[in-house]
């Protein structure tokens, strides 16, 4: 009996040593500037209305009480971003990337489904399939199926414990555990451990599995030379002139960036980031919520400034399962809510806007009475993100999104 890469994932015996070719590396280095995707998702879905927060809208100030942000120009005030909307104060390690025209969102976007369970609305994020039983496979996993070569290993990861479902499917995604554990040895780094699991593989006489580690171990080994020589010392630390160190989602982001500029081959990337289910003391300029964002903006301020001139190449999508109540609930925070936003970051991108059909906070305009409406499908926005920046043709995003969004077409690049 044959034991395939994927078997050997499963069962947790390599985690992240998956193999990858020595050609399709050649092939891709040779390769002229490989377009990436990088995909954050927000579990818990996070408060749109607070990341970028419509200002101008007077119900959002009626409705908000302790949580709104206040407007620009004032103490703990929005940035400012096209005299409609703001940002959180927390995120101005970001404003630069908008000042510059290589960060902007999607607003009043999401699932049309009308689900506020956190269980149910992840997985239609993760699959961009509204019928819950109709498949388990991701649509990232889709997509590595259509630009990155069966052999190649290591042209899609992700940045998780476990693989998600949004990178589960038939085609291989490499799981890597970044963070400081990644740099720390395990049994595997020590020679005698390595050799020992080498001689019984080899004994086993079933060369795909001996083949499956000695490449796994190597790409192991591989992306941890890689990340060791370049952690920053304490000199580097010092000249950072006061920025937060490289820990929490900060680390993971320059670690990804690491690889990804050290790997062409590595081509689309997921991380994960929980606790943005704020039902209780929210806060608005200061608080739970604005804590949680400062570590996320940072950590994407990061990945783009680590990324340097591969930056120009990648496209960063950040989205949530779905927004939060307009009205802020008794506890100073909000409840499950419908609409939200999503986030473009990236070299090529045409942004510096806020874009969907806002559909405003009035009585009348709220879904259901309570939500923001969606007005942008999010199969949409992502159909865009792969036709426009990974050059998909209409019979590639068929494959990866079997159930088309609402229409939503938007020069992005």
């Amino acid at each position: 009996m044959s034991i395939s890469r994927r078997d050997l994932l499963g069962a947790g015996l390599l985690g992240s040593l998956l193999a990858v070719s020595p050609s399709m590396i050649a092939r891709a280095r040779a390769a002229e500037r490989p377009r990436r995707l990088v995909v954050v998702m927000l579990r818990g879905a996070v408060d749109g209305l607070s990341v970028v927060a419509p200002y101008q809208d007077a119900a959002y100030y009626q409705r908000r009480g302790t949580i709104a942000l206040p407007r620009p120009g004032t103490d703990g005030g929005l940035i400012d971003l096209d005299g409609r909307f703001g940002l959180h104060p927390a995120l101005a390690p970001l404003q630069p990337l908008w000042a510059r025209g290589r960060l902007g969102f999607v607003h009043a976007c999401g699932s049309p489904d009308p689900t506020r369970s956190h269980f149910d609305a992840q997985h239609y994020l993760e699959t961009a399939v509204l019928a819950k039983a109709s498949r388990d496979d991701g649509w990232l996993n889709r997509l590595a199926a259509q630009v990155v070569a069966d052999d190649d290993a290591f042209g899609a990861v992700s940045l998780s414990a476990t693989l998600p479902r949004i990178c589960s499917g038939e085609h291989d995604v490499t799981n890597v555990p970044l963070g400081r554990g990644v740099l720390k040895p395990s049994a595997l780094d020590r020679a005698e451990v390595a050799a020992s699991f080498s001689a019984m593989y080899q004994a086993s006489g079933d060369a795909p599995i001996a083949d499956a580690y000695r490449e796994g171990l190597a790409t192991r080994q591989r992306i941890r030379r890689d990340l060791a020589s370049t952690a920053p010392d304490d000199e580097t630390r010092v000249a950072d002139n006061g920025a937060p160190p490289p820990i929490g989602f900060a680390l993971d982001a320059s670690q990804l960036a690491r690889l990804m500029v050290r790997n062409p081959e590595l081509q689309l990337a997921f991380l994960q980031l929980g606790s943005w289910d704020t039902h209780l003391k929210q806060g608005a300029s200061r608080g739970a919520l604005a804590d949680r964002l400062r570590g996320l903006g940072d950590g994407l301020a990061t990945l783009a400034r680590d990324l340097g001139p591969v930056f120009d190449d990648t496209l960063i999508v950040v989205m949530s399962e779905f927004g939060r109540t307009v009205a802020e609930n008794g506890a100073g925070g909000t409840d499950h809510g419908h609409g939200n936003v999503i986030w473009l970051l990236g070299g090529g991108l045409k942004g510096g806007k806020v874009w969907g059909q806002w559909p405003g906070l009035d009585s009348s305009a709220l879904y259901e009475g309570r939500d923001l409406a969606v007005t942008t499908d999010f199969r949409s926005v992502l159909q865009q993100v792969c036709a426009q920046h990974l050059r998909l043709d209409d019979r590639q995003l068929a494959a990866v999104f079997p159930q088309a969004g609402a229409d939503w077409n938007q020069r992005l690049l």
